[in-house]
C-alpha cells in the first residue's frame, strides 16, 4: 500500500518558538528596520554593505537557535508517511530536526549567490557575508534570499507538490501573506488540510480544520494521534 503523500506547509510561527523574531509581529524586525533599506535589489545597490550585516545578524540567531517540538515531530512523521516540507522560512531548523526533503520558497539564510548568476547558490562555509566574497564567475556573493519585488522561483515546484498531496498541513502561518499564502488552493479536492496557529484566519477551504494553538502545542499532539492510527485523517 502506497504512503499517504503529507506536504507540511510552514511559516514564521514555528520559528518564532525557536526564537527567531519574525517580521511582521508588534515587536518584529520590522520594527526596527525598513524594509526599503534591508530586503529590497534597490537596499542592495544603494548599500550592500548594511545589507550583508544585517543578514549576517539573522543568520548569527539562526545558528544559535535549535528546532522545537513541532519541527522535530513533523520530521518524525517520515516514518509512517511520505513528508515533504514547504516553508517560508529562511532558517534550516526543518532540517535540523530531520526532515529530509525541505523546499525554501523564500531562500536559506545559511546560503549565498552569485550576484551575476541567480543559479549559481553556494553553501557558506562561515557566518557572514562580506564585500569582496566573490563566487566562481567572479561575482560578489549575496544573500541566498528572496527580497521583496523579487519573483519567487521556487512558487512552481511548491505548487506541484501541493497539487499531488493527500493531506496539507498548514503550520505557524495566519496565511496573511501572499503569494505563498495562495498556495492551499492549489490542493487537490480530495486533500484534507489542517492548519495550526493561534490566530484567526481569513483565507479557509472548504473542509479545512483550523487548530488555534502553537505549533509546539499543536503539531506534536496532532502527530502523535496520526502515527499512532498509521493514517492521517483530518
Amino acid at each position: 500500500m502506497d504512503r499517504q503523500r503529507l506536504v507540511v506547509f510552514s511559516g514564521a510561527g514555528i520559528s518564532a518558538e525557536s526564537g527567531l523574531r519574525t517580521f511582521r509581529d508588534s515587536d518584529g524586525l520590522w520594527e526596527e528596520h525598513r524594509i526599503e533599506d534591508v530586503a529590497t535589489p534597490e537596499a542592495w545597490h544603494r548599500d550592500p554593505t548594511s545589507v550583508l550585516r544585517f543578514y549576517d545578524q539573522r543568520r548569527a540567531q539562526v545558528i544559535a537557535a535549535m528546532p522545537n517540538a513541532a519541527h522535530i515531530a513533523i520530521a518524525q512523521l517520515q516514518g509512517k508517511f511520505e513528508v515533504v516540507v514547504v516553508t517560508q522560512n529562511i532558517d534550516d531548523l526543518h532540517e535540523r530536526a530531520g526532515s529530509e526533503h525541505v523546499l525554501h520558497l523564500h531562500g536559506e539564510i545559511l546560503k549565498a549567490r552569485s550576484t551575476k548568476d541567480p543559479g549559481l547558490v553556494v553553501q557558506l562555509e562561515k557566518p557572514t557575508i562580506e564585500i569582496g566574497d566573490r563566487c566562481a564567475l567572479g561575482s560578489q556573493l549575496r544573500p541566498h534570499i528572496v527580497w521583496f519585488g523579487e519573483a519567487v522561483p521556487m512558487m512552481d515546484p511548491a505548487i506541484d507538490l501541493i497539487a499531488r498531496a493527500d493531506h496539507l498541513l498548514v503550520v505557524g502561518t495566519s496565511l496573511n501573506v501572499y503569494p505563498a499564502a495562495g498556495l492551499i488552493q492549489y490542493a487537490p479536492r480530495y486533500c484534507s488540510i489542517t492548519l495550526v496557529d493561534p490566530a484567526d484566519v481569513t483565507l479557509t477551504r472548504a473542509g479545512m480544520t483550523h487548530i488555534k494553538a502553537k505549533a509546539s502545542e499543536g503539531v506534536p499532539s496532532l502527530a502523535s494521534e496520526w502515527m499512532r492510527k498509521g493514517s492521517i485523517t483530518a
